[in-house]
């Protein structure tokens, strides 16, 4: 359990003294439910037997206090101070229970918050590891799982438990016949638990797992439709949503029916054990005037002491069964912060070990670049390959140039732009802008850049807010907007369509063609002002004409941007000041486009590879 409570501690994102006041406020309602409760016993004693004033010297001295010339009119009084102190402990009750549940909520919300920060900021290999089902679930089904079964479960289950502590404290004053009720009653319940623990956890990996593969399913058959509905598998994701479904019911169910059966099996003991207490009572004593106020508390008591237990029951086992969400989200958020400490390079590199990357730096920062971009023999190594994707890649590019990597599949192209993007930090070997390291601020090198990869990603929203991307529309800057829009040749585009950039582009932009969506994104890449622009395979998924269109936005702006590309269709980088021809992770050419591509024959034998 304490191993629970730390996982736990350590996801929650609020401070650890809203819980100590949580606990605090359990012990308030406690003593004054305790309080209610006992008051009930010698109530009906007094009504029972008025002489009891006579006899008590605190009830005396009220009596006499109270200008009552008949003990039925004190008597009375005394019920109605009872019936307040009842009302005021479920007002405090209520409100107790109401602010738990909202500040359960309240942490749901900034728990996936706070995922959604970390894996936004995550480096790139950990999201090479994931898929976004994960990612989805994490933020939207783990938190709620989060607020609901773990910590709305277990602040509800202390409660019950120092409700039910208090109330046994309570029997225990009043008959020590009742405590051996009491312990009847929770030993089958302890046997059940401890017999179906293991269960419970299983039963939650199960609905977890299943739950997880469900979103999954779902992004793979609706995610590429086109293709689903063309070559008719819809059947084949149907089936399998619907095993995962079963699968995630069959656990459910398992789960919800023992969850159940706590209250069944206390109701059913208590109507026995008082029963039973009655008849062992009526045996051995004579006096059923006392018996009657006995039973009094007794009855109130197992009022409240029933749902305490029976929830103090089930809250245990929804927390048991939710051990595989609290292991996820710990796990997730440990690994995170984990890789946040090795992004301190290695002894074998040339960055400096004492920062931390600058991942922490302002988001608007941006380095300073009036000369040379120089890469000082970076490699690169992925995790559990056998050999190294870069070996020792050296290069130097000057302000305004235009470069492009070329080679086969796998010689590294998409490797080295992902180092020099600063997505995948490099084993050994530099990055420097203008004499200094990127590493030690690699957020403000980031602000320098502009990605433009093969497939765009669009939003379902407009124009204006796909290229203005992540920009609140208030701060949306319409000169440099327009600006923008022209250098990447989409002016006749928007003139045409009669919302102009207000066009909705549908989802992951299937309104527009290929070129329009890439256009797009050169627009996104000048609109954030971006002094280097990374072209990833850009034209590679285009025909002629379009990419031709493409290629023209991308040579108005030679000269103006520093532009790194890789090639597709080696006719795209003519215009390109340096040609690097790559393999296995090394640069075995470079020159200018006649010098390695014509030079040494490429052409037609590289475009035969691709084709």
């Amino acid at each position: 359990m304490l191993k629970y409570l730390s996982k736990f501690l350590y996801i929650l994102p609020a401070k650890k003294i809203s819980l100590i006041l949580l606990l605090f406020s359990f012990l308030l309602v406690s003593v004054l439910e305790v309080f209610g409760i006992g008051l009930i016993g010698p109530f009906i004693a007094l009504a029972n037997n008025p002489d009891i004033i006579n006899q008590n010297s605190w009830l005396n001295w009220a009596y006499e206090q109270s200008g009552f010339k008949l003990t039925s009119q004190f008597i009375g009084l005394v019920g109605l101070l009872v019936v307040a102190i009842f009302c005021i402990k479920s007002f405090i009750s209520w409100k107790v229970q109401v602010y738990v549940f909202v500040f359960s909520y309240r942490q749901q919300g900034l728990l996936m918050r706070k995922l959604m920060h970390n894996y936004l900021s995550a480096p790139y290999s950990f999201h090479l590891k994931k898929n976004s089902a994960h990612f989805i679930q994490s933020v939207v089904t783990d938190t709620q799982t989060f607020a609901n079964s773990v910590l709305s479960t277990l602040l509800t289950t202390v409660a019950n438990f120092v409700v039910m502590l208090s109330l046994v404290v309570l029997l225990c004053l009043t008959n020590l016949t009742l405590i051996v009720v009491v312990l009847g009653m929770a030993l089958p319940l302890f046997i059940l638990f401890n017999r179906f623990k293991d269960k419970l956890v299983q039963w939650g990996v199960e609905a977890g797992q299943a739950n997880e593969a469900m979103v999954r399913i779902i992004n793979h058959g609706l995610g590429g439709i086109k293709e689903t509905q063309l070559i008719g598998c819809g059947p084949y994701f149907e089936k399998q949503l619907a095993e995962q479904a079963q699968r995630y019911a069959t656990a459910s169910g398992g789960f919800y029916a023992f969850k159940l059966s706590p209250r069944i099996i206390v109701e059913t003991l208590l109507v026995i054990s008082l029963v039973g207490f009655i008849s062992v009572y009526l045996i051995f004593n004579s006096n059923t005037q006392s018996l009657t106020s006995v039973l009094g508390i007794f009855a109130l008591a197992s009022i409240r002491l029933i749902p305490a237990m029976s929830n103090f029951m089930g809250g245990m086992s929804v927390l048991r069964n939710s051990s595989y969400v609290l292991d996820k989200l710990y796990a997730d958020l440990k690994e995170l912060k984990n890789l946040e400490m090795e992004q301190v390079p290695q002894s074998g590199t040339h960055l400096n070990s004492g920062e931390h990357l600058g991942y922490k730096s302002p988001v608007n920062q941006i380095a300073n670049f009036k000369s040379k971009i120089a890469l000082d023999a970076v490699t690169y190594h992925y995790p559990n390959a056998s050999e190294n994707a870069l070996n020792e890649i050296s290069l130097t590019l000057q302000k305004g140039q235009s470069i492009a990597f070329i080679g086969k599949s796998g010689a590294g192209k998409t490797t080295l732009v992902d180092v020099i993007l600063g997505l995948l930090i490099p084993d050994s070997g530099d990055i420097k802008v203008d004499g200094n390291s990127v590493y030690e601020d690699i957020r403000s090198w980031q602000n320098l850049i502009g990605y433009i990869p093969q497939s765009i990603f669009l939003i379902d929203d407009t124009i204006e807010r796909n290229i203005a991307f992540g920009v609140p529309d208030h701060l949306i800057d319409h000169q440099r907007l327009n600006k923008a829009i022209q250098a990447a040749q989409l002016m006749d585009l928007v003139e045409r369509l009669p919302k102009g950039i207000q066009t909705m582009v549908g989802d992951r932009g299937v309104l527009l063609s290929g070129g329009q969506r890439q256009r797009i994104g050169i627009a996104r890449a000048l609109y954030h002002e971006r002094e280097i622009l990374v072209l990833d395979e850009a034209t590679a998924a285009l025909d002629n004409e379009t990419e031709s269109l493409v290629t023209e936005a991308m040579k108005s702006l030679s000269g103006t941007k520093t532009m790194i590309i890789i090639a597709h269709r080696l006719t795209t980088v003519e215009h390109c000041d340096c040609i690097y021809l790559m393999e296995k992770g090394r640069i075995v050419k470079s020159g200018t486009y006649e010098e390695v591509v014509l030079g040494e024959h490429l052409l037609s034998g590289y475009e035969q590879s691709k084709n």
